[in-house]
């Protein structure tokens, strides 16, 4: 599923001004009977979004570009996809679902805007997420407790895993 390619690192689509998170950790994804994983480094903007998937080594996979109302993917052999979304833009490339506009509330440990059931903890915070046809798990906190650092999605058919180990 995830392809090796060249070094690959982030490029800055998303102005600093306009940055409201920026996260590195690692990504499992489990499709059906395959399994992959990798890295993940993402910038998230209001209105910008860059990914960039990588093998554990550092070999790029994918980098995924969301400027305004425009999804672009350049694949590992510097192919470059588009698509009216990122889900269905990286389900027809890499074969998976990347739920790019729930993901950047959800990795905050928030719903995104629309209807979702959540499920809080003991502490009070967010446990459990169902929105969009996912469902978050949130299975470990970051030191100060605000922040995820492990979480598992689910979608019919599709499991990824975020292990986030940077927040900026």
């Amino acid at each position: 599923m995830f392809a090796v390619a060249a070094c690959a690192e982030l490029r800055v689509v998303v102005p600093a001004e306009d940055l409201e998170f920026e996260l590195a950790g690692r990504i499992a994804v489990r499709f059906r009977d395959e399994s992959s994983s990798g890295n993940i480094a993402w910038r998230h903007g209001a209105r910008n979004d860059e990914v960039l998937i990588t093998t554990p080594l550092g070999q790029g996979v994918a980098r995924i570009v969301r400027e305004g109302d425009a999804v672009r993917l350049t694949d590992s052999e510097a192919r470059e996809h588009r698509a009216a979304d990122a889900e269905t833009l990286t389900e027809q490339v890499l074969g998976f679902r990347l739920p790019l506009a729930g993901l950047a509330d959800w990795v905050r440990a928030r719903a995104a805007p629309g209807p979702s059931q959540v499920r809080s903890d003991g502490a009070g915070r967010m446990a459990e997420l169902e929105q969009s046809g996912w469902k978050i798990e949130y299975l470990e906190w970051g030191a100060d407790g605000r922040l995820p650092a492990r979480m598992k999605l689910t979608y019919p058919g599709i499991e990824l895993r975020l292990a986030i180990a940077e927040w900026k």
